[in-house]
């Protein structure tokens, strides 16, 4: 038989035919895991806002709801459990309704890089937004919002390829400051209802977040230019 007939020849033109299924299997689960796991928070965001509903409905209206008080309460002990809770708690439809679409929009993105890596992220935004707001919050306020994480997830999209030098993560973080970095004067103090301390240090925290994560890319750098700069015989 000739060289067309040959069974090793047609076993391995049909491997490399299919050689990129897995890779694009693999490439459709990260992204349904990353809009799985974005939904089911941003979800869990608006169950919690539906119980506070209820829980507070014979309170007058604009009046703060009863999972409220469970917010960052600045320089307070009692207020410092408020770290954990005040990403999850909303001052109302309306304010949780303002952060769903960037919610939905960057939380994707950022989870697109691994869900490990951006729940690692978010980790990071989570806590170094809450104990600056902690900190610098005036007295007497509470602090509610996941707009926090928004102010941190926009800022990890940003710069996170500038500290890896990935090239693809760099153009994505131009396109996400051309579509969104106005939204970054909201780190500047304004009207006093909206928490600008935790946009702050949300946004710190995105940045922090972003050398953090890059660790092992620096790392691979310096190695590579370490070999470089041997010299030989």
């Amino acid at each position: 038989m000739g060289a067309s007939f040959d069974p090793d020849r047609i076993a391995g033109l049909r491997g490399r035919t299919g050689a990129g299924t897995p890779a694009k299997r693999a490439g459709t689960r990260v992204w349904a895991r990353a809009a799985v796991v974005i939904l089911g928070f941003v979800g869990a965001l608006y169950l919690i806002e539906g119980i506070d509903a209820v829980l507070s409905h014979d309170r007058p209206a604009g009046a703060p709801g009863q999972l409220d008080a469970g917010g960052i309460e600045p320089r307070a002990a009692d207020g410092l459990d408020g770290i954990l809770w005040a990403p999850l708690l909303h001052g109302g439809w309306d304010h949780l309704m303002a952060n769903t679409l960037p919610l939905l929009i960057l939380g994707f993105l950022v989870l697109l890089s691994g869900i490990g890596r951006g729940i690692a992220a978010t980790g990071i935004i989570w806590v170094v937004a809450g104990v600056g707001t902690w900190l610098t919050g005036s007295s007497g306020s509470v602090h509610v919002g996941a707009s926090s994480l928004v102010f941190g997830w926009l800022t990890y999209l940003i710069c996170r390829g500038w500290f890896a030098r990935n090239v693809g993560q760099i153009v994505l973080g131009v396109v996400i400051f051309l579509l969104y970095g106005s939204m970054l004067w909201g780190v500047l103090p304004s009207d006093p209802l909206i928490s600008w301390q935790g946009h702050l240090f949300g946004a710190v925290g995105g940045v922090l977040a972003g050398w953090v994560l890059s660790g092992d890319e620096r790392r691979r750098r310096r190695g590579a230019s370490a070999v470089r700069a041997v010299p030989t015989r």
